[in-house]
């Protein structure tokens, strides 16, 4: 399978290592510590993953989204070759430093996992085992405040998750119109107090732009007071997020070509952290794993021409209560696995 791998190749990071790379590690047995790194990121629901998406040497496996390169590290350890993709420089840049133990098993890849059937295409690689997306901020860009993805410090109000993209969050709230930001909150983050918040920020932008986290936080806070322990501004930075990084959208392309790309019997694991999110894979799974179609209008059911999969995963996977207490962000985590009919 050598030959498959796009090592050194177009729009890849730089293989790490040289002349294939040395001895990988034993299973469980990463080359040096993890926590140390500038962008660790505690993988979720990692023990379900590997129990469903079963790695083995011999096994070649896509990690659609490598971040602090978590679950990739520990695919690489159970001796599956991964290709890896994410569209963060910063985390393509330490996740490969990080996985130097398994350059012969292990390549990266720049880009968005919508986008990953052009990217992948060019390097030869056909088909997976298994192919995994884990939908969520990171642990790292969350904490890193340059990023504006949280408001718990001050920030500039960018949120984007490729930092070469035109648009930032902050572009978003001082150029469209109330009805766009309505919109936004609405469908992104489900606020009910959307329209007044709008408003807000068009008022108040008419004196100052918007330029900080902590800026729109207290705009959002004044239109919207706390009723809850969560803050008031929490599902704006969502819907703000998710519309510049065009989160949802890249999720259902994602999803309408991974299916193509699994060998028969490959497994397709998808980890959510919102209802949102977790709707859309569901319902896509569900649509392309029902053999037969029926509406009221037809005499009979009709066969699904879509019906490529059948579902492993009949209810998503949620953390256990050990995970949540070491890792609170796993709460929200929500994990879905199909795999490829043979026919």
């Amino acid at each position: 399978m050598d030959d498959l791998m796009p090592w050194g190749r177009g729009t890849l990071v730089t293989r790490p290592g040289a002349g294939g790379g040395g001895d990988v590690p034993e299973s469980g047995q990463p080359g040096h510590s993890t926590r140390n790194l500038p962008f660790y990121h505690a993988p979720v629901l990692l023990q379900e993953v590997l129990d469903l998406l079963q790695p083995a040497p011999g096994k070649l496996i896509f990690d659609g989204t490598l971040g602090g390169g978590g679950h990739s590290e520990a695919l690489l350890q159970h001796g599956a070759r991964v290709v890896a993709m994410d569209q963060d420089a910063n985390a393509l840049r330490h996740a490969t430093d990080r996985l130097k133990p398994y350059a012969a098993q292990f390549c990266a890849l720049r880009g968005n996992f919508r986008h990953f059937p052009q990217i992948v295409e060019e390097t030869g690689v056909s088909g997976f085992d298994g192919m995994l997306v884990d939908i969520g901020v990171s642990s790292h860009q969350l904490d890193e405040a340059v990023r504006g993805f949280s408001f718990a410090k001050d920030a500039p109000l960018d949120m984007r998750m490729d930092t070469d993209a035109p648009r930032t969050a902050a572009d978003i709230v001082n150029q469209e119109d109330e009805a766009e930001l309505t919109r936004i909150f609405n469908e992104y983050g489900e606020e009910p107090n959307a329209r007044r918040i709008a408003r807000a920020i068009i008022k108040a932008r008419a004196s100052r732009r918007i330029e900080s986290t902590l800026h729109l936080a207290e705009i959002v806070a004044t239109a919207s007071p706390k009723r809850s322990k969560r803050h008031p501004a929490t599902l704006v930075f969502q819907a703000l997020r998710i519309a510049v990084n065009d989160e949802l959208a890249a999720l259902r392309d994602f999803l309408a070509a991974a299916p193509r790309w699994l060998k028969p019997g490959g497994r397709l694991a998808v980890i959510s952290f919102h209802s949102l999110e977790d709707r859309i894979v569901k319902q896509t799974l569900q649509h392309l794993s029902t053999p037969f179609l029926d509406r009221p209008e037809w005499p009979e059911p009709r066969k699904n021409p879509d019906c490529v999969l059948k579902l492993i995963t009949r209810k998503p996977v949620e953390a256990g209560p050990h995970e949540i207490e070491l890792n609170p962000r796993a709460r929200s985590a929500r994990l879905r696995v199909a795999e490829r009919l043979s026919a």
